[in-house]
């Protein structure tokens, strides 16, 4: 039962703090309990097909092509798969973590998981078109380039400052995890 309190503590602070504004606030509590509610049936919506295909991906895709395509010796090649991963992707952020997790127990390089990281919130297809469409194409163009910039940077900054042993950690934990 400890284990299950430590490991579910977000949820049962929340179910909590639900209950308490439920009575404190009603109205506040109510709004709280639907827009739970509705976050909740949101997540079990997406997290099943997004656990599915990281299944078929940790299956299909063997260590050495991931390492060939997106490890340490990929290049430039490495950093335009994961940017075109992120940029295609649907789904919302918190989808993109583990499918970040599956990638570098496959292998890849960090900044590279980075790069797909910073590409899935950033710089996806569909918004990138509504920001044309609504905003025009010079406002889009700009806002594409800057995020462009940051997350490469980012990415190889990150990468450069960590040490092996973090990197290691990071792997290692990434391994253990998924």
């Amino acid at each position: 039962m400890k284990k299950f309190m430590i490991r579910y503590k977000a949820a049962l602070l929340l179910i909590l703090l639900n209950i308490v504004l439920l009575f404190v606030l009603p109205d506040l509590g109510r709004n709280s309990l639907a827009l739970t509610k509705a976050n909740t049936i949101e997540m079990i919506s997406i997290i099943p097909p997004i656990f599915i295909l990281l299944g078929l991906l940790d299956v299909w895709v063997k260590r050495d092509t991931m390492i060939k395509l997106m490890g340490e010796k990929s290049g430039i090649l490495g950093t335009v798969i994961a940017f075109l991963m992120g940029s295609v992707a649907a789904g919302p952020l918190y989808a993109a973590f583990p499918i970040a997790g599956i990638l570098l127990k496959k292998g890849s390089k960090l900044s590279n998981v980075l790069i797909f990281i910073g590409a899935w919130s950033t710089t996806k297809i569909p918004l990138l078109l509504f920001e044309a469409s609504a905003m025009g194409w010079e406002f889009m163009l700009t806002r594409f380039f800057v995020n462009l910039v940051g997350i490469l940077g980012i990415a190889f900054i990150i990468d450069k400052l960590l040490a092996q042993e973090d990197k290691a950690s990071i792997y290692a934990n990434a391994d253990t995890k998924i």
